[in-house]
Formats: C-alpha cells, sequence, structure tokens
C-alpha cells in the first residue's frame, strides 16, 4: 500500500508541476515580453524566407548581364584602386520590360488565366462550400476530407494525370464519341482552355476551404426568417447570404488568384504555344536565355504588379470599415 501510495503521490507531483508549469507558459505569453516573442518569430520566419530572398533578386535585377561566367551578373558594390567603393545599378532590365511587347502580353495572358480561373472556381467552389456548412456534421467532416484528399498527392502527378483526360483518346473524348455527341476527337490538350481546367482544379480546394470555414459561421435561422417575411430563396441569397459570405469569397479569391497569376507547371504541361504566362517567361530568361538580372526584373515587376493592388485595395476597405464604425 505505501508503494501504490508513493507511486499515485509520483504521478499527482508531475502533474501539478505540469500543470503550474504550462500556467506559468501562458502568463508569459500574456505579457508584453510574451506577445513580444510570439509576434518576434514569424516575423523573423518572413524576414528571412520572404523579404531576405527579395531583396537578393532586387539587387541582382539592377545589375547586367554577364554572360559566360558565375554568377552571370555584375557585382552592385565595385572597389576601385584608390580604395573608392562606387555603386552601380542599372534600370536598362526595367527599360527593357516596358519596350518589349512579350512581358506586357505574358503579364496580361497570366491576368486573365488567373482572373478567368478565379471566377471559375468560386462558381464551383460556393454550391459545394454551401452544402458542406448545411450538412450534418458527420457528413461535413466526409465532404471536407474529399475536399483536402488531392493534397496528398503532388499537384505535378495531378496535371500529369490531366493528359490523360484532355488528350485525343482521353476520358472526356472517349465519353462524348460514346454518347454520340462528337463524331471526331476534340482538340482540348495543349489549348487555353485545357490551362484552365488544370488551374480550376488544382485551386479548388483553396477557394472551398475558406468559404466553407465562412458560411459555417453564418446563422442560418436568418434565411428562415427572411422566408417567414416572404422574401423567395433567391432574393434570400442575394441579400442575406452572398453579403455574410464576403470575406469567405474575398480570402478564396484571393488564394486562387495570387498563385495562379505567377503559375508556371500548369501553362507548361497543358497549354499551348499561344498560353505565353509571366512564369513561363521567367523560366525561359532564368533557364534557357541565362539572363539573371532581366529574369529577377521580371519577377519583381510581377510582384509589385500584384502586391500594390492589394495594398490599395486593402487601403480602400479599411477607410470604408473606419467610416462605418464612425457612423
Amino acid at each position: 500500500m505505501s508503494d501504490e501510495g508513493g507511486l499515485g503521490g509520483f504521478w499527482n507531483q508531475v502533474v501539478h508541476n505540469l500543470y503550474r508549469w504550462f500556467g506559468s507558459i501562458g502568463r508569459e505569453f500574456r505579457s508584453h515580453r510574451g506577445r513580444v516573442f510570439v509576434i518576434g518569430i514569424p516575423m523573423f520566419w518572413l524576414g528571412l524566407f520572404f523579404l531576405l530572398p527579395f531583396l537578393i533578386v532586387l539587387k541582382i535585377s539592377l545589375t547586367t548581364a554577364l554572360f559566360g561566367q558565375t554568377p552571370p551578373y555584375s557585382a552592385v558594390l565595385d572597389l576601385s584602386q584608390d580604395n573608392a567603393v562606387a555603386v552601380r545599378l542599372s534600370w536598362a532590365n526595367y527599360i527593357a520590360l516596358l519596350k518589349d511587347n512579350l512581358y506586357l502580353a505574358a503579364y496580361l495572358n497570366s491576368l486573365l488565366f488567373a482572373s478567368v480561373s478565379t471566377l471559375v472556381a468560386l462558381l464551383i467552389g460556393y454550391p459545394i462550400a454551401y452544402g458542406i456548412a448545411r450538412a450534418n456534421p458527420m457528413w461535413r467532416m466526409l465532404f471536407l476530407v474529399g475536399v483536402i484528399l488531392p493534397f496528398w498527392t503532388s499537384s505535378l502527378l495531378r496535371t500529369y494525370a490531366m493528359i490523360g483526360i484532355l488528350k485525343a483518346n482521353g476520358l472526356i473524348n472517349q465519353l462524348l464519341q460514346g454518347i454520340g455527341l462528337i463524331d471526331q476527337p476534340l482538340d482540348l490538350l495543349y489549348t487555353n482552355l485545357a490551362v484552365y481546367v488544370g488551374i480550376v482544379y488544382n485551386y479548388l480546394p483553396f477557394m472551398i476551404l475558406p468559404l466553407t470555414a465562412n458560411l459555417m459561421r453564418m446563422d442560418f435561422t436568418l434565411l428562415e426568417a427572411a422566408e417567414d417575411l416572404g422574401a423567395r430563396p433567391w432574393n434570400a441569397f442575394l441579400r442575406i447570404t452572398l453579403p455574410l459570405s464576403m470575406p469567405g469569397i474575398i480570402a478564396g479569391a484571393m488564394l486562387v488568384f495570387i498563385p495562379a497569376v505567377g503559375e508556371f507547371v500548369i501553362p507548361d504541361i497543358l497549354g499551348g504555344p499561344d498560353a505565353i504566362t509571366i512564369g513561363r517567361v521567367l523560366w525561359t530568361e532564368f533557364f534557357n536565355n541565362r539572363d539573371w538580372p532581366l529574369a529577377s526584373a521580371v519577377a519583381v515587376a510581377m510582384l509589385l504588379l500584384i502586391v500594390i493592388p492589394m495594398l490599395i485595395f486593402e487601403y480602400v476597405e479599411n477607410r470604408q470599415q473606419e467610416k462605418g464604425a464612425a457612423r
């Protein structure tokens, strides 16, 4: 009995000490020093793996290409014979982007692919998210697993699998010919349509998940109240459901649109020669032409052309929310 009492007392003391330890950690995190620590870790991560690489790419974009040497670009800081440090920056790469219509066309094509794919993903993903949000908890879990399941396979493998579906003797053409809708196979592969299908297929979960999370927090009794007051289903949807789900729509649209703009793999595998995107141009300049400064300028320009409109949109949204709160 004494051994059992001693063993029980030991584990009781262990649990008590762990409880006190976690409590002290919680109090530390709630303090000013703890908040600085919690915020500092992700900021350090972003600075190390986002800001620092961006500054390196920005530096390379302001240099001159030097072919046949490693690295294939000039130095930014040059030490002269009298030990004077000279800063040599070149804007020629950004001027070349403005003069050559290829880069403008690639950027506009990327915007078109991303915009249309985001709209199609929204039209497909919204009903799915709404159905998942309205399902009972058991079915909701199964549906969410079905949405997340494609992430268990590499996106590259899933993109290659689309070739077997879209090619001339693929699944779609065999199905359409089997039911008698077409006599000859359709040219689906290596077209812009194949790029849209590939982007929507790969990024559809990014639209469904934030929409589902937003709709699950919605009070669906509002729809019942609207129905009791005589509102038709579409009217109730446009006046209640759609406005309340706008945060999820915006989040899902950004999660699809931003990576789709810089997409390289899907247009390269499924697209034809006309599917020129900024990602393909980056690959060509960096690896085929070995023009690192020009490729870096393309990357910086693409990032700025995406980030600046987003910052303006965020600023306008915050101002509108402040005006609404002031009223």
